[in-house]
């Protein structure tokens, strides 16, 4: 798992640690090279991840590299956005989506713990 700003790049091998085991909740961007929607999310992800930092892990996982996480969780369309909680997935967003619903997705969960 490289680090890359603020998120955690994710593989399918580093699924368990990373998201599962984490003692906080984990936003987990599903996203490939080719699709554009999910290339116009990265910067808001980014941001996403230095604002919540310390409260909330935020993390991408390429699926075209890493398909066995999307398959698990159903990901059928990118970009697909999960909010992992205590190991459960607790949120979903698909699509491209305002940096604002993210955040208040996020703190709702945050605010709900």
């Amino acid at each position: 798992m490289a680090e890359s700003a603020s998120y955690v790049t994710l593989t399918d091998e580093g699924f368990q640690r990373e998201v599962l085991e984490s003692t906080q909740p984990v936003l987990v961007d599903f996203w490939a090279a080719w699709c554009g929607p999910c290339r116009a999310l990265s910067p808001v992800i980014e941001q996403l991840a230095d604002e919540f930092r310390g409260r909330v892990k935020v993390a991408k996982l390429n699926v075209d590299e890493n398909p066995q996480a999307a398959m698990r969780y159903g990901v059928r369309s990118i970009p697909t956005m999960l909010i992992f909680e205590r190991g459960q997935v607790a949120d979903q967003i698909v699509g491209l989506v305002p940096k604002e619903l993210l955040a208040s997705r996020l703190e709702t969960l945050l605010q709900a713990a």
